[in-house]
């Protein structure tokens, strides 16, 4: 079955992702389950699916010991940290922040498969300080008709020598 992308739905679940992740960090400062607030953060945008087992190529920006994550697992302790198979996470969606926004450099849909990039900004909670990151996402529909990430890459935009 195949499912068309819209440029729509991509915009609307960029927006929505961005606030999933100031949710966990809210979550946290309540001192609430926050790590059951990723757990459903990541079901929602992410396509392992209901068993946890499925595809995505995950590069989380700040990572370099294990800096490719493919497992529900990796996602889970780059995002709220606390895994010992990931000793170099801290918890990146608990740092926490207060906005995400987004750039739009461009989108290619391909029937069921759709590629955006551009640069995303996430506000740090209490100082106002804005973190550039670049991304580069990919989509799919699931059988359900749900928009999943399949591909989450994001990096600090480079410095210079």
């Amino acid at each position: 079955m195949s499912h068309q992308i819209t440029e729509q739905e991509i915009l609307d679940a960029q927006q929505a992702w961005g606030e999933g992740i100031v949710k966990i960090g809210n979550v946290f400062q309540g001192k609430g389950d926050y790590s059951a607030a990723a757990e459903a953060h990541i079901d929602q945008f992410y396509n392992y699916g209901k068993n946890r087992e499925g595809s995505v190529l995950f590069k989380p920006t700040l990572a370099a010991e294990k800096q490719f994550r493919l497992t529900f697992e990796g996602a889970l302790s780059y995002f709220v940290g606390g895994n010992s198979n990931f000793s170099e996470d801290h918890g990146f969606a608990i740092k926490p922040w207060s906005k995400v926004e987004w750039e739009s450099m461009g989108t290619h849909i391909i029937g069921n498969m759709a590629v955006a990039m551009g640069n995303y900004y996430f506000t740090v909670v209490g100082t106002g300080d804005v973190v550039k990151v670049e991304y580069s996402f990919a989509y799919t529909k699931n059988d359900d008709g749900e928009l999943k990430i399949i591909l989450h890459g994001s990096h600090i935009p480079y410095a210079g020598a």
